[in-house]
């Protein structure tokens, strides 16, 4: 795991500056401090910070050019299949100089070019510079683990892991993006390559991109998930294949030359990864958890004890408090480049620092709730369909449709959300799919009622639903779990893989995620509806074939709660009440004015447990008076 940048200016005569390039990798020094490396070739620049994982000698120092010098490559990330493919191409002739999964893609690029990716079992963003034909390669996993941002404009085009490094390079500065404010407000995340900063992009999950002389740009898609239903296997092979899958993904990703842990939450997810590695290993591993002191029901540290102690893990605890949160908002917020995702931000971070003082890498549960249906929404949308369904004689179809009758045992899993029930019934029951699934995940309802009319003004013109639209309706799909999984998978999921990155790079930690092994994630494309969901129950086939591998208490646990952090508490009482107030009430947010101050005031004393408005306006002021002031 590391941080890579670079600048490349179009004018060959027009040199990149070795200040400027070292300023950016000074920005982005975090992610990769055991090392650092860079490459100038005339208006080319790159730039590597390395955190040593995988071959800790000299040998694996990037940038890493192949032997005739012509190809050099800065990769972040780690490829979990390097051994199989350094043996494949040992046989084809290929010579190594180290023991590092870098030198592997530079050589399978050399002798595969572009498809080399289809290749790579990993999470990764890479460049390669080919100073023959003076072109920039660059790629990113198929899932968006890790992240790739750009710049270009009519002169340079620049890139990096992190956006505040870009502005490091001196050929952009910090802009709001209007259509990223709008989508912010409706989804706290920004859609595919949009991001909160006009003009900075990011790389889409799946896709390489060339950039040429004179600044020529080709961007290809070279991944896709195929949810086309397989329906000539039985639920037995796609549970076989499941676990078989699922021990394969955690045993590679398992290789290291450091030391390796496991963040414990005591959820189904992270028990899993847990105690498949120690089983794997056959030897205890430290894990990592955390909860609030603030109640039951922001403390789910007993579960997490309970699968500790089943795997016979070295366990460690950490309980964030008021005060921890308020002392690292701010650097939080210029952590993450963007606001995104909930507060479990904060005490992932906590995490992550705990983690780091006992490992160099750890492996966590992130993923299962977006491929496998994981979310109390997809039942409450599944639900209405199947109604629907029921009465239009609409859901014979097995292939596509979960049946209401499977449903009716599993909506005690509903209990407790009788009010946000009401609130998604009480007007267009039976509508589009879209526009409903659109109401189900759309946060901005109340925060756009908080906007002052020049802001509304600004982003009337750009229509969040469209572009929910365009990404829920492609791909052909029928199954509406099908269509809610994908949407899923193609935003949501890289939201909170940035959370990943960054709580766990600001303190040095290599984060992976095995459930999101590409393999898992396209058998669980291909199975039908009635195999994955069966019966309207969150992740059916996941937690059918790991149940063995958990304690009873876990593989039951009917309270799923995603670090839940006590802010409607805390928002009552100083010093976060006092910290939220003067934040959202300074005289940079009113000179911003983005929103009706005399309607924020009232929201700390109004805002319901576990609600959003409140924490989507602090990260987004943050972020403002971090970046654009």
């Amino acid at each position: 795991m590391c941080g890579i940048c670079g600048i490349y200016h179009y004018d060959e005569a027009r040199a990149a500056d070795e200040n400027v390039l070292r300023r950016m990798a000074k920005s982005i020094q975090h992610r990769g401090p055991d090392d650092s490396g860079f490459l100038f070739d005339k208006n080319l620049g790159l730039g590597h910070l390395r955190l040593s994982v995988i071959d800790l000698s000299d040998a694996a120092h990037q940038p890493m050019s192949d032997e005739s010098g012509r190809y050099t490559i800065i990769f972040n990330g780690e490829i979990y299949n390097y051994l199989e493919l350094r043996q494949q191409l040992a046989g084809k002739g290929c010579k190594f100089f180290s023991n590092s999964d870098t030198e592997v893609i530079l050589h399978l690029y050399i002798d595969e070019g572009p498809d080399a990716v289809k290749k790579l079992n990993g999470m990764f963003a890479f460049v390669i510079w080919d100073k023959v034909e003076r072109t920039l390669f660059a790629a990113r996993d198929r899932l968006g683990i890790k992240p790739f941002y750009y710049f270009q404009d009519a002169g340079s085009f620049a890139f990096a892991s992190e956006i505040k490094a870009l502005f490091q390079s001196g050929v952009i500065a910090p802009h709001l993006n209007p259509d990223g404010l709008a989508e912010y407000l409706t989804f706290q995340f920004c859609l595919r390559e949009r991001t909160l900063f006009r003009d900075i992009r990011k790389l889409e999950p799946g896709c390489w991109m060339t950039v040429s002389r004179g600044g020529e740009t080709r961007i290809h898609k070279y991944w896709d998930l195929d949810f086309r239903v397989d329906t000539d296997h039985t639920p037995d092979y796609f549970e076989f294949k499941l676990m078989s899958l699922l021990e394969d993904a955690v045993r590679i990703q398992l290789r290291a030359d450091v030391p390796v842990g496991a963040h414990l939450s005591g959820g189904l997810d992270s028990s899993t990864v847990t105690c498949l590695a120690v089983s794997l290993l056959d030897a205890p591993i430290h894990t990592f958890s955390g909860g609030f002191k603030d109640g039951e029901k922001y403390d789910e540290t007993r579960y997490a004890r309970m699968a500790a102690r089943h795997a016979g893990s070295i366990h460690h605890e950490v309980f964030p408090d008021e005060r921890q949160f308020v002392d690292e908002m701010r650097s939080l917020m210029v952590s993450m480049d963007e606001p995104a995702a909930g507060p479990g931000i904060f005490p992932q971070l906590m995490i992550s620092r705990l983690a780091k003082r006992h490992v160099k890498v750890v492996l966590g549960g992130q993923g299962a709730d977006e491929v496998f249906g994981g979310y109390t929404r997809y039942l409450v949308a599944y639900l209405e369909e199947c109604i629907r369904g029921g009465i239009q004689g609409t859901q014979e179809d097995e292939k596509y449709v979960v049946r209401f009758d499977t449903i009716l045992p599993n909506l005690k899993q509903l209990k407790g959300y009788e009010p946000m029930l009401r609130d998604f019934w009480k007007e267009g029951v039976f509508g589009d799919q879209d526009a409903r699934y659109f109401r189900l995940i759309d946060r901005g309802a109340e925060l756009r009622g908080l906007l002052h009319a020049d802001t509304a003004g600004v982003i009337r013109n750009y229509d969040p639903f469209s572009a929910f639209a365009e990404v829920f309706n492609s791909g052909g799909l029928q199954s509406y779990i099908n269509k809610m999984t994908r949407f899923d998978i193609l935003t949501l999921l890289p939201a909170l893989l940035q959370v990943e990155d960054r709580t766990s790079m600001a303190v040095s930690l290599e984060s992976r995620v095995p459930l999101l092994d590409h393999r898992i994630v396209e058998l669980a494309a291909s199975m039908p509806p009635m195999v994955k969901f069966e019966g309207g129950r969150s992740k059916h086939i996941f937690r059918k074939v790991v149940s063995h591998l958990l304690p009873k208490g876990v593989v039951e646990r009917q309270d799923k709660m995603g670090f839940p952090v006590p802010l409607s508490e805390w928002y009552q009482r100083d010093p976060v009440r006092g910290f939220v107030r003067d934040t959202l009430m300074s005289q940079a947010a009113r000179q911003r004015g983005w929103f009706d101050a005399d309607k924020v005031t009232p929201l700390l004393d109004t805002e319901r447990a576990f609600g959003r408005s409140v924490w989507g306006l602090l990260c987004l002021e943050l972020w403002a008076q971090s970046y654009l002031d």
